[in-house]
């Protein structure tokens, strides 16, 4: 069976027209859809409703509240029941039509684990948003002991023992695509080409996506910590010699160092760096304070179609 897990946030305008077309890519197979509706203010779930009291191969899990696509994904892999799990955005972006390409090609390649979706074109996307993904994607490859291709998203199916794999990582702060990465496993890279959104706006703007880079980094990395170490020896080191200098000249030749500029230049660009890792500092210190109270990733305010046994 396949489980297909659908995040959603005010998302109604969509649900239905993604939910024709899965019906029709998967109407040979045996499958499940998994509509998590992640605190929608819309219509969302009542949209949702409507299809799973037609279907009752269509479940549901309802948040209590927004907690974020990252937990919505994680619920649905934690509820799904087939030997293969897809996740697919609820935006149409994704055609439902490579879920069955990627089913086909695992079911013929034993040896592949996973297969994810890497975007091939992103006509979307204006030049300054690609280059900094492309700089994402760089430097946390660099920072990190993860490998994310870029381009590479969420849509992918993979097998269970990927599944349970990644439900033996309990963590609160989640970054799905470097969980995916850090696991390892034979992965597949597949291209599809990005359509446009059927209805509505991105949730995805640009705010969200600086935070989503710093969180990204941030799970998977603590060089950002020893880089602080390093620039602060550093530029300790020059103050030093910078000192030795000075107080040479004053014994030598009885003349102090003018500059009151130039001394504000450089007390104010120390300030800043400190600032800086001390932001970097409070980061990794929140992680753990959000870690430590242990609360759960998100919080069901309803489920339609599942037993009470879950992983």
């Amino acid at each position: 069976m396949i489980s297909v897990i659908i995040p959603t946030f005010n998302e109604e305008g969509n649900i239905l027209e993604l939910n024709k077309k899965l019906l029709n890519n998967l109407k040979n197979l045996d499958y499940e859809l998994i509509y998590i509706d992640d605190g929608s203010n819309d219509n969302t779930l009542k949209k949702i409703k409507s299809i799973a009291l037609k279907d009752e191969n269509i479940k549901y899990i309802s948040f209590s509240r927004n907690f974020g696509k990252e937990s919505a994904m994680y619920a649905g892999l934690k509820y799904a029941k087939g030997d293969y799990i897809c996740i697919i955005d609820s935006d149409l972006q994704q055609n439902p039509k490579y879920i069955v390409s990627m089913y086909e090609y695992l079911k013929d390649n034993d040896e592949v684990d996973q297969i994810v979706m890497v975007m091939k074109n992103r006509k979307n996307e204006n030049i300054i948003k690609r280059n900094l993904k492309k700089i994402f994607y760089k430097t946390i490859n660099k920072l990190s002991d993860i490998n994310l291709i870029d381009g590479a998203s969420d849509f992918r199916m993979f097998r269970r023992n990927v599944l349970n794999a990644i439900l033996s990582l309990n963590e609160k702060n989640r970054f799905s695509k470097g969980i995916f990465s850090w696991i390892g496993f034979n992965t597949q890279y597949m291209y599809y080409d990005v359509e446009k959104r059927f209805s509505g706006k991105t949730k995805f703007n640009n705010k969200e996506q600086i935070s989503y880079a710093i969180k990204g980094i941030t799970n998977h990395s603590i060089k950002p910590l020893y880089l602080s170490t390093i620039i602060g020896t550093v530029i300790s080191s020059i103050s030093l010699i910078y000192i030795i200098i000075t107080i040479v000249k004053v014994l030598m030749f009885g003349k102090d160092t003018p500059g009151y500029a130039s001394l504000l230049v450089v007390i104010l660009f120390l300030g800043g760096i400190q600032l800086i890792f001390i932001g970097i500092l409070g980061t990794y210190i929140g992680k753990n304070y959000i870690e430590t109270k242990n609360r759960p990733i998100y919080i069901e305010k309803e489920t339609k179609g599942f037993d009470n046994t879950i992983l």
